[in-house]
């Protein structure tokens, strides 16, 4: 962990002063290593990666190449809104792969959850050699890797391995470039916000690298993570409509391997559980979670269970970090 180590001299990035002083220090690191070489980053469309993308952008402009992999993982509308908002937008090299078929595959019968995040992390750099491989002199590969993401994977604290640290084969063939490893999620926020980046970027909810993969536990079946992609996209539209998507941290839905007894249409029933899952935090390292409105709760259990096929309970978990970690697995 000597070379992941956050220095001990590292004042916290909260004020839009301090976020341009470490901005303007990464664009210079960042054109020492890359050179006029080129650096392929995997854009999720997330925090932190956008962040990345924008470091980079300034730093090194065309000589980024920016690709986003459908992995059949994500939520409800998300691969559309992240050509949208990078192609679109914000004019970046984006080359979209639709690799849903081919990470499933990978994933069926798996259900280690540390098996499932490590497939995920290699089967991403595959994509990625794949990619390289049709583009010209592409030697680095950008991460979004941020702090916690590092602390959780250490051996001693053996928390959970991140896709994008515990993950990486042995045989990698590019030279890693992740100006943000030695940030929290907070502080990510503002270097994003002092980059220009929108609103709606930068205060996009956190979302693993393995996507719902870690919140459909077990094996992943295909049925399993449709339930589980309806479900996260009510309580979306549900705290949108209410109010709560700004002041709650994050938020999303779980589907448990295991099947309940239900009764629809006057028949018994044996389908899956969806829970909630709702927390706040500053920095993801503790995190507890909020008094959500009844009426709120109502509202996404009712819609859940009469419009999404396979569920028949609806819980809300009420576990803060720690002794629970944010995510189920």
């Amino acid at each position: 962990m000597a070379d992941n180590k956050r220095p001990e001299s590292m004042a916290r990035i909260n004020t839009p002063e301090r976020a341009q002083q470490f901005i303007d220090q990464q664009i210079a690191q960042l054109r020492a290593q890359i050179g006029s070489r080129k650096v392929l980053l995997a854009l999720s469309g997330g925090v932190d990666s956008s962040v990345v993308a924008a470091l980079l952008i300034q730093a090194v402009g065309k000589q980024l190449v920016c690709v986003h992999v459908n992995h059949g993982l994500l939520r409800k509308g998300e691969p559309e809104q992240v050509v949208e908002v990078f192609r679109n937008q914000m004019d970046a090299n984006l080359i979209y792969v639709d690799a849903v078929d081919r990470f499933l595959d990978k994933l069926a019968g798996v259900s280690d959850p540390e098996s499932k995040r490590k497939i995920i992390g290699a089967e991403f750099i595959r994509v990625f050699e794949e990619e390289a491989r049709k583009l010209d002199g592409i030697d680095f590969l950008a991460q979004g890797t941020i702090y916690p993401d590092i602390i959780e994977s250490d051996p001693k604290k053996a928390v959970k391995a991140h896709h994008n640290v515990g993950g990486l084969p042995e045989d990698l063939k590019f030279e890693l470039v992740e100006p943000v490893k030695f940030l929290f999620k907070d502080e990510v926020r503002v270097v994003g916000k002092q980059l220009g980046l929108p609103d709606n970027m930068v205060y996009r909810q956190p979302f693993p690298g393995p996507g719902l993969g870690v919140r459909c536990l077990g094996a992943i079946t295909r049925d399993r993570l449709e339930a589980l992609r309806e479900s996260d996209a009510i309580l979306r539209e549900e705290f949108d409509a209410a109010g709560l998507t700004g002041k709650v941290w994050q938020f999303f839905t779980v589907v448990p391997d295991f099947r309940s007894t239900g009764v629809k249409d006057g028949k018994r029933a044996f389908d899956w559980p969806v829970i909630i899952r709702a927390v706040n935090t500053v920095d993801a390292m503790t995190a507890t979670v909020p008094q959500l409105p009844w009426e709120v709760l109502e509202k996404v259990t009712s819609r859940i269970l009469s419009e999404v096929d396979g569920v028949c309970r609806v819980l809300y978990d009420l576990s803060p970090k720690p002794v629970a970690t944010i995510e189920w697995e």
